[in-house]
């Protein structure tokens, strides 16, 4: 009986949006901002009927699944009525997507869960229309001073996704991401992207009494809802910035949805006063469903495999200079070039052509450099040949966290790699270990002189092992023969 009442409570907002289609089928998105923007491509078949069922939180897609439009304020909302759950099951039926997952199958609940919140209370949240006016700000930061922060807003909560590597997170965010209106105050990014962002609009307001408080109200401005990618904390700046900024964030209204591979609990774990960090785990529960995937399977690794991008062997340098030839074109002269990064910083890539760079292994991750060099290298190249990617261990752990941060901005802009190594990307991590680990093979500090122990990059390694397989598969570099090698514009 408990479940039928809810379902019913889940049915009746949505009837209030029924209505005649208004819905063009695109799903283009808008940026609002303009740094270092990434880009990404679905080239999905449309009106395939769905036959089977099987989530609770169908209803109130079907409650809602005509293609809807409303008027607030004068300002015709476009709603894509089916949600993530029917766009989900539309994927299976196309063979987009294997069936049979119910991990996903609940994390897909959860994301239906906040479509039909955000649907029901788009007005509430102002997801409609231009930002907060400064009057409004104020007002808002001056009862903050005396009201709990979770009494503002809608109510709505967000929603912390987290679970092993390649079990699909990303792509679930996504698909909920596209499914919603076009014209909503909405934002998808990477983690390092927003970090670079924010970095660089606290240097725009140096002088400023609080410039975190500013850089917040401009982000909620922008974006009331925030979609981010890859939510990772191993930098002490970025952990004493993030506890002050969404704390204003979600005073202005904001609502966060976030894919990790760490529990809450688990973000910045070991660091550098942690103990300043910890108010925003708080924070972060308080204001977001914390939900586990819960799955082993690690989607990326099921790919086919492909020979001719990943060399392994110290002596394979002119194999990867011969393929780099053959892709810039036999006439074409791979010259240094100097691309833009932020804030007047300058990369110098050895020698580039046709949108392919070619790189040491030393002159990109043993150089003080860091995500905004790299999505600045990925601004201007679709293409990346490095060479001589060492085995990792305590000795050069610097470098293998450059490396993973390179492999990160890779795959976020869909890039190709093709490079020489050491050994398999497994073979590559093998001496890198969580702390748990190292308890489990026993490594004491008389015996740990070849073995890194470090938490953050003991979980990282997993995830760069499975982008860095699937990067090297049929699937992904057939993509390179159809997608733009230019950053599109929305």
């Amino acid at each position: 009986m408990r479940r039928v009442i809810h379902v019913i409570g889940q049915i009746r907002p949505a009837l209030n949006y029924r209505g005649s289609s208004a819905y063009d089928g695109s799903s283009k998105r808008h940026n609002f901002w303009s740094i270092m923007n990434s880009w990404r491509v679905y080239s999905l078949s449309r009106n395939v009927e769905i036959r089977r069922y099987t989530h609770p939180s169908y209803v109130m897609s079907r409650a809602i699944s005509a293609n809807t439009s409303r008027v607030s304020n004068g300002v015709m909302t476009e709603l894509k009525g089916d949600g993530p759950l029917v766009e989900y099951e539309r994927r299976i039926a196309a063979g987009e997507l294997l069936d049979g997952d119910a991990c996903q199958l609940g994390t897909i609940g959860e994301l239906q869960r906040l479509n039909n919140d955000l649907v029901a209370n788009a007005e509430a949240c102002r997801l409609i229309g231009c930002g907060t006016s400064e009057r409004a700000a104020r007002s808002r930061w001056f009862l903050s001073r005396f009201v709990s922060q979770t009494a503002y807003g809608s109510g709505v909560k967000g929603l912390y996704l987290y679970g092993g590597v390649g079990t699909g997170k990303t792509m679930l965010m996504d698909l909920f991401f596209d499914q919603l209106p076009c014209n909503w105050r909405k934002k998808r990014i990477h983690f390092h992207d927003l970090m670079l962002n924010v970095h660089f609009r606290l240097q725009k307001h140096k002088g400023v009494e609080d410039p975190l408080q500013v850089v917040a109200k401009e982000l909620s401005d922008e974006s009331i809802l925030l979609c981010l990618d890859e939510f990772m904390v191993t930098d002490v700046a970025d952990a004493l910035i993030l506890n002050r900024l969404f704390r204003h964030f979600f005073i202005n209204g904001a609502i966060l949805v976030a894919t990790s591979n760490r529990a809450p609990d688990n973000l910045y774990e070991g660091g550098l006063q942690r103990d300043l960090f910890l108010p925003f785990i708080a924070t972060l529960k308080e204001r977001c469903v914390v939900h586990e995937i819960g799955s082993y399977v690690d989607y990326r690794k099921m790919t086919s495999a492909e020979q001719g991008f990943y060399f392994v062997g110290k002596h394979s340098s002119s194999f990867l200079e011969q393929k780099f030839r053959h892709l810039i074109g036999e006439y074409a002269a791979a010259l240094p070039q100097e691309v833009e990064v932020v804030m007047g910083r300058k990369l110098q890539v050895p020698m580039g052509a046709n949108g392919c760079a070619y790189f040491r292994f030393e002159e990109l991750c043993d150089k003080p450099l860091g995500a905004a060099d790299y999505f600045g290298l990925f601004k201007n190249f679709h293409t990346l040949a490095l060479e001589g990617v060492p085995i990792f261990g305590l000795w050069n752990k610097s470098a293998a966290y450059r490396f993973v941060t390179l492999v990160d901005v890779m795959y976020e802009n869909r890039g190709r790699l093709l490079c020489t190594a050491e050994g398999t990307p497994v073979q590559l991590f093998d001496r890198i270990v969580t702390i748990t680990e190292a308890n489990q093979i026993g490594v004491t500090t008389s015996n740990k002189s070849n073995i890194c122990v470090d938490n953050e990059l003991g979980f990282a390694k997993e995830r760069s092992i499975s982008r860095l397989t699937e990067m090297n598969s049929r699937e992904y570099l057939a993509q390179m023969t159809y997608v733009p090698f230019h950053k599109c514009s929305d």
